[in-house]
């Protein structure tokens, strides 16, 4: 029997073997029961080696195409029911929901050469030396129960030093018992919408605000509605009747930067009671305050329960540890911590463990304390460059807090940058936050990547390129 297999162009030959002879089984040119050729005549006929042709071989035959008989060779089995090659147009389709979803970013992309994205922490400067100690200490045979599998809720030690740190820090009142170790704010809104939402239900985002949030509530059935940020935080009138959750970011609210005043927070607080609503309040990096007493969070104005605070260490320490933590009214926790199980289990033990003995110890305190003071160098050397260089069509909005600073605009700055990024200066739009028509014109700089020495030649850069008529 003669098959003809095509290896030009080919750079894995062995997976290249592999799917013509299966196409040549599937589409019937070799019949049940023909004989193959032996493995040593066809990778002479094709000059590669017998090993790469037995692996194809034995894939073959694990997959039930192929079947050996000592002595005789290899010969084509009955072709499996059910096995045809796949089509691109058919198959399982997702529910129309995911189809909304944009894909990804792409990991592991090069570094710009300056980084003015927002939200992203100096890796460069995380506790490495520490954190091995801290790590290495608990992957020792006397910590083997950290191994197995963990509580739902958090590992008890973390989420009492969560307590803790949360009501020095931020006047949180809250018990170890209200703490639930998570992913993120991604996960906390999953997690509170599981629990709380049906498909079909309402819940408020803030326009321009934090995009996954309004992502996931969407891809679950949540209808979403984007609520107008003015300059004293989210509109409460503006919020649609019938909301059930409203996420929120008012310490520092993401991507305007601006606080939400103590009136909206009461009168948010209010509109919640009277419509028996939840609030999801991202406190995602109110570390880093440089100016003023720090804002009180909604959770400590909160004396009804409708508050689920979240936090994060994403933004103090890295994304790549993926932590973070939400504190919860008590009569929600056993509902949460069930979503929680259902969905993953439980965070990873060992960095729990090394997290809760870094806080206990004092680092985290020392490391936010060292990551305050270098990044209010930054926030002042990128607001008075922002003045001086770009007075004619940016205005910088008032911001005292966090690893981002925006700008407002006339003008559409989306040319700008695409421009930007082909020239290696990665930084947003104010409109990739928005939703709908009402789109603000303007850039968010984040300035956690990029260190104040590089901060005046990126922004020049971005200057030069503003002149060219890229804006």
């Amino acid at each position: 029997m003669e098959i003809h297999i095509d290896l030009t162009g080919t750079r894995g030959h062995r997976d290249a073997i592999y799917r013509q002879l299966r196409a040549a089984i599937l589409d019937g040119r070799v019949r049940p029961g023909e004989a193959l050729p032996p493995t040593r005549e066809l990778a002479q006929r094709l000059a590669v080696s017998r090993t790469t042709v037995s692996a194809a071989y034995d894939r073959l035959t694990a997959e039930g195409f192929l079947a050996g008989r000592v002595g005789a060779g290899t010969f084509v089995t009955a072709s499996p029911a059910g096995r045809p090659e796949p089509s691109p147009v058919s198959g399982v389709r997702p529910l129309p929901e995911w189809d909304a979803v944009p894909p990804p970013p792409a990991p592991f992309a090069p570094a710009p050469e300056f980084d003015f994205r927002p939200g992203v922490p100096d890796l460069t400067l995380f506790p490495f030396d520490t954190w091995r100690r801290l790590v290495t200490q608990r992957l020792r045979a006397g910590q083997a129960g950290l191994m197995t599998y963990g509580d739902p809720q958090g590992h008890a030690p973390l989420r009492e030093e969560i307590a803790r740190h949360a009501g020095v820090s931020r006047d949180v009142r809250a018990s170890a018992a209200q703490v639930v170790v998570t992913a993120g704010a991604q996960q906390t809104t999953d997690l509170v919408a599981r629990v709380l939402l049906r498909a079909g239900d309402l819940a408020a985002v803030e326009n321009p605000g934090y995009p996954p949030p309004r992502l996931v509530l969407g891809a679950r059935g949540v209808r979403v509605a984007p609520v107008p940020v003015d300059a004293e935080g989210i509109v409460v009138g503006a919020i649609p009747a019938g909301t059930r959750l409203v996420y929120v970011t008012p310490s520092h609210q993401y991507p305007l930067g601006l606080p939400m005043s103590l009136e909206r927070r009461l009168e948010l607080l209010d509109w919640a009671e009277r419509n028996d609503a939840v609030l999801v309040e991202d406190d995602y990096d109110s570390e880093f305050r440089y100016t003023g007493r720090p804002l009180e969070p909604l959770h400590s104005l909160d004396s009804r329960g409708r508050v689920v605070y979240v936090g994060s260490f994403s933004k103090v320490l890295s994304p790549a540890l993926r932590l973070g933590f939400l504190v919860a009214p008590l009569s929600l926790v056993s509902a949460l911590v069930k979503a929680r199980y259902l969905t993953d289990w439980h965070a990873p033990n060992v960095e729990q463990a090394a997290l809760a003995a870094f806080m206990a110890e004092g680092g985290f305190a020392r490391h936010v304390r060292r990551m305050r003071k270098i990044y209010r160098e930054r926030h002042e050397v990128l607001s008075a460059s922002l003045a001086r260089d770009f007075a004619d069509f940016l205005t910088p909005l008032p911001s005292t807090a966090g690893l981002h600073l925006s700008a407002v605009s006339p003008a559409d700055c989306g040319g700008l940058v695409r421009a930007a990024r082909r020239r290696g200066v990665r930084l947003y739009s104010l409109g990739d936050f928005g939703v709908g028509e009402d789109r603000r014109h303007g850039l968010v700089f984040g300035y956690g990547s990029v260190t104040a020495e590089r901060i005046g030649p990126g922004l020049a850069r971005l200057r030069a390129l503003a002149d060219e008529g890229a804006a």
